[in-house]
């Protein structure tokens, strides 16, 4: 008998029909400055510069980590695409950038296109919902590379600011005042500690005691988009920095953009730590420095603004229904 790809692993008939779910999905998020269909070789953007004078693409690409693992072993592929989607926005949004549209890319070791379909579907929600357009991306079935139920993705995001509103921490001075912002739990990053820790204790579908919702639900949490937030306190107020918390954790993103000789003085008790991080930390007896270097505990967002302008925006914060904390000082 002859040798065929499909016997080799790759299936064409199930990328044909994974390409015919996903294309309402991705013209569901399309504005009107795509010009080409999902398809081709190439995605067509128009850009729009009258709004301009000296226009700045602003780009990032990421992964969502092993939370990917969580979502294997749970069978739940409809949140995963907004995460990725979420967190590539709100790091071309900390830098003033408004996202324009975003690129995915999906590996698996066995392509099924209902799983396919269902990570898009979470790609198509975000997009929509940051004003993004899906505007293409790549699928690819690689056996031998992946287990059969494996899958890996990452996301390119591409955006556009005006070069004078560009925020890149150049103004920030001593006694500047760090305000942060809620995280939704993990967020996308810490997942290899927390799942070694937690799955040595807990299985995804026990409920842990004091919670309200199984392991797996919690581990699960979208991670949030700031980008109307950090838009709508741009609007109102002089910002001069925003860093989003990922891996690293507050001093480690936040540190990315300071002047020489500045430092960081972080209020650790000025907010309840949620209790998922607690629950790791005490399953894995993880000391305070890693699990701050590890983890967002509870802060997803921070904006560095001066002494004078603290009280305003946290005025202007609540006022769009977002709690805020003052987390911390430049030294």
């Amino acid at each position: 008998m002859s040798i065929t790809y499909k016997s080799a692993g790759v299936d064409f008939h199930a990328g044909e029909e994974t390409v015919k779910k996903i294309k309402a999905l991705a013209k569901s998020t399309f504005s009107k400055n795509v010009l080409s269909d999902i398809g081709l070789f190439g995605a067509f953007f128009k850009l729009d510069l009258k709004k301009y004078k000296q226009p700045v693409l602003v780009s990032s690409v990421d992964g969502v980590g092993t939370k990917l693992k969580i979502a294997i072993q749970l069978n739940k592929h409809d949140t995963i695409g907004q995460d990725l989607v979420n967190h590539c926005v709100n790091d071309i949004a900390v830098c003033g950038a408004k996202p324009l549209f975003f690129l995915d890319y999906l590996a698996f070791g066995k392509l099924n296109p209902k799983k396919a379909e269902q990570i898009i579907k979470g790609f198509s929600i975000a997009c929509k919902e940051n004003c993004c357009a899906l505007i293409g991306g790549e699928t690819a079935e690689m056996p031998g590379l992946y287990d059969q139920n494996d899958y890996d993705l990452s996301g390119t995001i591409v955006g556009i600011a005006e070069r004078s509103n560009l925020i890149n921490g150049k103004k920030i001075k001593r006694g500047d005042v760090l305000i942060g912002f809620p995280s939704s739990g993990l967020h996308t990053n810490g997942y290899s500690l927390a799942r070694k820790v937690l799955l040595e204790k807990y299985s995804l579908n026990t409920t842990p005691p004091g919670f309200s919702n199984s392991l797996g639900t919690e581990l699960l949490k979208i991670h949030k988009s700031y980008l109307k937030l950090i838009s709508h306190l741009n609007k109102h107020i002089s910002v001069k920095g925003f860093s989003h918390i990922t891996g690293g954790g507050i001093v480690g993103n936040t540190m990315r953009f300071f002047p020489k000789g500045l430092s960081l003085n972080i209020f650790w008790n000025n907010w309840r730590i949620p209790k998922i991080f607690k629950l790791i930390q005490s399953a894995g007896e993880i000391t305070e420095d890693e699990m701050r270097s590890v983890f967002n505990l509870g802060i997803g967002l921070v904006a560095i603004v001066s002494p004078k302008d603290k009280a305003k925006l946290i005025t202007i914060s609540q006022s769009f229904g977002e709690r805020s904390v003052v987390v911390g000082e430049v030294i």
